[in-house]
């Protein structure tokens, strides 16, 4: 198990920019051999290095887990018929495109976001073959920007209520706890990325964040 705290892309909103999907990290084309080489070591997953719609925000614009990923309608056919490569993929339109930020997705379940039409929550149920539920976080339409799980736990925005928190346990069948990262910042989302391996986490979190990360993901 590994835990890192540093910067991607000179930001420390790292989970904007990776995206754990399966067995796979998508990871921005700006990343040199020596960051590549960094996240394969520290999470476990081979990185898969691609934009969506010519942007390094691959881990806004993907969301998905071993069975099928959803993308942002930005993506070009090249970039669409890459994807098909690592399972279903379905494209999200309508102006609720940011994959990433609006779905958690495990092997277990999806949590999407309230703003998504319910037909739209059928089909990415359909291709992620697990139940897909809408649950909106602490107030926030953007699930994917105020939590982080793997199929180990789920660490999520700290002003998650109970009930939240209860509907978010069954669906992705795993522990929740609430934290931060970034010396403070509740979108643990944008940044930390998870597998079941490690996690990788902006360089401004702290070693009580970290160790709450390492806590709710069971990576200890």
């Amino acid at each position: 198990m590994s835990l890192k705290a540093s910067d991607i892309l000179g930001t420390s909103q790292v989970g904007v920019h990776l995206a754990m999907v399966g067995r796979v990290l998508f990871a921005p084309m700006q990343l040199t051999k020596k960051d590549i080489t960094g996240l394969e070591d520290a999470l476990g997953l081979e990185v898969a290095q691609m934009s969506v719609g010519g942007s390094s925000l691959v881990g806004a614009l993907i969301a998905g887990n071993s069975n099928g990923i959803a993308v942002a309608d930005i993506a070009t056919e090249e970039e669409i018929d890459r994807l098909t490569s690592f399972g279903d993929v379905v494209v999200m339109e309508s102006g609720v495109n940011a994959a990433g930020n609006l779905l958690i997705v495990n092997e277990n379940g999806a949590v999407a976001s309230p703003i998504l039409p319910e037909e739209g929550i059928e089909v990415l149920s359909e291709t992620l073959k697990v139940d897909c539920v809408a649950i909106g976080i602490a107030g926030n339409d953007t699930p994917g920007s105020v939590s982080v799980c793997n199929n180990r736990g789920v660490l999520l925005h700290p002003d998650v209520t109970e009930m939240e928190v209860e509907n978010i346990e069954s669906v992705l069948d795993v522990p929740a706890m609430v934290g931060t990262v970034n010396f403070g910042s509740p979108y643990v989302g944008s940044g930390c990325i998870a597998t079941d391996q490690g996690a990788w986490a902006g360089s401004q979190t702290t070693g009580p964040e970290l160790n709450r990360i390492e806590d709710a993901l069971g990576l200890i």
